[in-house]
């Protein structure tokens, strides 16, 4: 049984976390530049025995989908024909970011630390990932 992985997949940089081996918290595990994802991840699960990668599904508050979703779907595209052995879930991650900047404030850290983007990103992922987690729970 293997862990499961988040990725919330940015133009610029992706932030990525993944589950204990219980699959009961969610960890920040990293946040690289998105053009190294996809041979960054291919190492990892030779390293790492992932079961499920859930991918952050970026949608608009009016419900219309984001800019970012076609850049989403392509990079989900390419990863199944590359490694159909690993399934990819979409998870809506609308709002991720205002709660990892909450997190961060409620959390203590200063605003230069708040600003941090690669942090943000990781959280993010973070917090997709743990949300996953708890609606599949109940």
């Amino acid at each position: 049984m293997g862990r499961i992985l988040s990725i919330d997949y940015g133009k610029k940089r992706t932030g990525l976390a993944v589950t204990d081996p219980l699959k009961l918290i969610a960890g920040g595990l990293a946040t690289l530049p998105t053009y190294q994802l996809f041979e960054w991840l291919t190492a990892y699960i030779e390293r790492e025995e992932i079961e499920l990668i859930v991918m952050g599904e970026p949608w608009q508050l009016n419900g219309k989908p984001s800019e970012n979703l076609a850049r989403v779907r392509g990079f989900v595209a390419r990863w199944k024909k590359a490694h159909p052995e690993i399934p990819v879930a979409y998870y809506d991650e609308r709002f991720t970011s205002v709660l990892a900047h909450k997190a961060m404030i409620e959390g203590g850290l200063h605003r230069k630390a708040r600003q941090n983007k690669a942090l943000v990103d990781e959280m993010s992922a973070t917090i997709l990932l743990q949300s996953f987690l708890e609606s599949k729970r109940k």
